[in-house]
């Protein structure tokens, strides 16, 4: 194999890659450019986390984020079940449909049970 017949051979790949990184630049420049580099008060201020930004990293959270990490985790991961259970349900059937209403169940007590606990109010 000679240079020039992997040259060609890899031509489109080296295109793609130039492409696909100026799509990905192009956007980082153009906000550089255009947006005002000068972050206010507001923009500093805590958002979602609850804590100031740029301060120690070592600092205490408030137990309600874990608690609301948690949830949102256990229902994503339900969520996750119920796609692939939906598509074969015509295939496992009545046994699936027992088993899919067993996991509801065993969740819609542990969001009771949350909810009963005031793990769901935020102050």
């Amino acid at each position: 194999m000679t240079a020039g017949y992997l040259a060609t051979q890899y031509a489109p790949i080296f295109i793609f890659i130039l492409i696909a990184f100026a799509m990905g630049a192009a956007p980082l420049a153009l906000t550089m450019l255009v947006a005002p580099q000068k972050p206010d008060a507001e923009k500093l201020s805590a958002y979602e986390c609850g804590f100031e930004a740029f301060e120690d990293a070592r600092m205490q959270f408030d137990v309600r984020f874990y608690l609301v990490a948690i949830l949102f985790v256990v229902f994503d991961v339900e969520t996750a079940f119920m796609f692939p259970w939906a598509v074969v349900l015509d295939e496992i059937g009545l046994f699936g449909l027992v088993e899919m209403l067993l996991f509801l169940v065993i969740l819609l007590v542990g969001y009771l049970y949350a909810w009963k606990k005031g793990a769901l109010q935020w102050e």
